[in-house]
Order: C-alpha cells, then structure tokens, then sequence
C-alpha cells in the first residue's frame, strides 16, 4: 500500500537541534499524549502524531492495523523531510516503533520503548481478555475505570485526566477495536529481532498493562543488546505519570542530547 498518495495523519514538527524525537502515542492516546515531554525538551527536534484513527485523525479511513500504522510514520516522517530521528513509541506505539525500526530505515538512530507492547505478546492476552479490552473505552465512564484502577499507578492531576478521557474517546469505532481484537495479539519476535539500532526499553515500575517481568522475558530477548530501566512508581502512562523521568531517559540515551 502507498500511503503517501494517502491522506496522511496529523502531526507536529518542531525543528530543533537533533536527531529528532518522533512521538508515538499509546491505544487510546494522541500527539499531545507527549506533551509533558515535549515541554521538557526544549530546542530539541520533534515530532508528534496523531495516529490514524485517533484524534485529529480520526477521520481517516483504515485499514488500523499496526502495518498501517508503521507505514504512515514512515510517511509522515518523509513528507516532515526528517533525516535524523529517533523513534520514541509508548505501549501500542511501541510495537509500531518495532515494526518501523525492523525496516531499517536510513537516518533512524535508535529506539526508545516505554511501557512498550513486546514483540511477543504475554500468555495473558487470551481471546477472553481481548474481548474485554475491547469495550474499555465503550463510555467515559468504563474509561475512567481504566484510567484510575489499571492504566495509572499514581494520581494525574484533573487536567490530565479529562484529556486520557477524551482523547481515549475520540477514536474511530473500528481504530478502537483494532488494538484490543487483533494487534495486542500479534507475534512480531521476527521484525523485532531485524532491529539494528541501539534501543532502550523503559518500563513502569508498578505497570499493570506491560509489567516489568513480560518486557524482560518477551521484548529483551529479542532485541540485540537493549538497554533496560525501570521508573519507580509509575504505572502504564509513563508519559503523563514521570514525565521527567522519562526526559531524563530520552536525554542520557539519545545521541546529541
């Protein structure tokens, strides 16, 4: 498929110094999932995107797929005329950000996988538990459940979760579904394993959606010489619960901090 005749997702560019910081959001999230980041980073070269489906490109017609949704970052960074980059993908984003970096794509630098969806999805994604998953983001209500009782391990401030509520409700019905019913499921150790760039797994201490031991045990092993860290006290939304310690991450692994 040639997304680039497509209409493309929305994004964000901030030229800066580099290499840039390519932004890739989490089921249920948007660009401005990053936005605590990206405050942090200032003078730094970004960019963040709405992925297909979700946000400001919501109206975009599928397929949703993870495929998909790694060729549109390609695009998206073609069309951004970005030549220097490093991928920074949290949980759904994270497995895109595999699939992208297995292409090996010239002027990619390395990869930063927070809270990231392993390569090798857990024994516990069992087709009763997709179903569930699936109907997470049914209500604001049902998002609120999640937000508080799974995805968060410390409290956000209220700002912060109107916008989890909003952004998780502001996917298209079938980019919603797509993650829970087929793309958490998928097996992809054989495109992780093609990834030649250093990488950095960040994991959340008390994560409850890709607890510590499934990243050890189900991404590591499939990335050549991975860096490994886990934040104390965060949940799943590391980008909203730690975000500067996620900075201080991104700033000791990425070349040119």
């Amino acid at each position: 498929m040639n997304t680039a005749q497509q209409p493309l997702p929305a994004y964000d560019h901030h030229p800066g110094t580099g290499p840039t910081l390519v932004f890739l959001h989490y089921w249920g999230g948007s660009a401005r999932t990053w936005d605590l980041v990206v405050d942090r980073l200032a003078g730094r070269g970004v960019l963040t995107v709405d992925f297909r489906g979700w946000s400001r490109s919501r109206g975009l017609s599928g397929p949703y797929t993870l495929r998909q949704l790694a060729d549109d970052t390609l695009a998206v960074i073609a069309v951004a005329g970005i030549t220097d980059y490093v991928l920074v993908g949290h949980s759904m984003g994270g497995k895109v950000a595999q699939l992208v970096a297995a292409t090996r794509p010239a002027g990619l630098r390395g990869i930063i996988l927070v809270g990231p969806a392993p390569a090798k999805p857990a024994a516990e994604i069992t087709a009763e538990y997709r179903e569930g998953l699936s109907h997470a983001y049914d209500s604001d209500q049902s998002v609120a459940a999640a937000r508080d009782d799974i995805l968060t391990a410390t409290e956000l401030p209220p700002s912060i979760k109107s916008q989890v509520t909003s952004d998780s409700r502001a996917g298209a019905d079938a980019a919603r579904t797509e993650w829970p019913l087929r793309g958490i499921a998928e097996d992809i150790t054989e495109h992780t394993r093609m990834i030649s760039v250093p990488s950095l797994v960040v994991a959340g201490e008390n994560d409850l959606v890709e607890p510590v031991d499934v990243l050890r045990d189900n991404l590591v092993p499939y990335l050549s010489g991975a860096d490994f860290m886990v934040i104390p006290n965060a949940g799943h939304l590391i980008p909203l619960e730690a975000p500067a310690d996620l900075v201080d991450a991104i700033a000791a692994f990425t070349p040119g901090s």
